[in-house]
C-alpha cells in the first residue's frame, strides 16, 4: 500500500520504495552500522549491499497511513549493539517522519552480522 496525504489542492501519493531508500541512506549514516545486508533465505547467506540497493535490505509496510520498517543491517565489530540500534531508531524515526509527513509506527531491527571496519 503506499502513503497519502491530502492537500488543499490534492493528493500525494509515496511510493514505499521511496520510502525504504531513504531510510536506508538515513541508516548507513548512523555510528555502527557497516551497512544494509540483502538475507539469501534459501541459502541462508547474508550480503552487505551496496549503496544503490539500500532499500532491499529494508521492508516497508504502510497501512492507514503509518509505516513500519524493518531493518537487515550489518554492525561494526566492537560497539555496542543497544547504543547502534537505539541511534539508529531515532534518527530514522525523525528523518523519515519529516521527509514523509507520516508517522512510524514501528521499527525492527534485525542484526544480520557483524564486520571489523578496516
Amino acid at each position: 500500500m503506499k502513503g497519502r496525504m491530502n492537500t488543499g489542492l490534492g493528493e500525494v501519493v509515496i511510493d514505499p520504495d521511496v520510502i525504504g531508500t531513504y531510510a536506508g541512506s538515513v541508516a548507513v549514516e548512523c555510528f555502527g552500522i557497516v551497512g544494509m545486508a540483502a538475507v539469501n533465505m534459501k541459502d541462508g547467506l547474508v550480503k552487505l549491499l551496496k549503496r544503490d540497493n539500500l532499500k532491499h535490505g529494508i521492508d516497508v509496510t504502510i497501512e492507514d497511513n503509518k509505516i513500519a520498517l524493518e531493518f537487515h543491517v550489518i554492525v561494526a565489530y566492537g560497539v555496542s549493539i543497544s547504543a547502534v540500534t537505539d541511534n539508529l531508531i531515532s534518527n530514522v524515526k525523525y528523518k523519515v517522519e519529516e521527509f514523509t509527513g507520516m508517522d512510524i509506527e514501528k521499527i525492527c531491527i534485525l542484526v544480520e552480522g557483524v564486520r571489523v571496519i578496516d
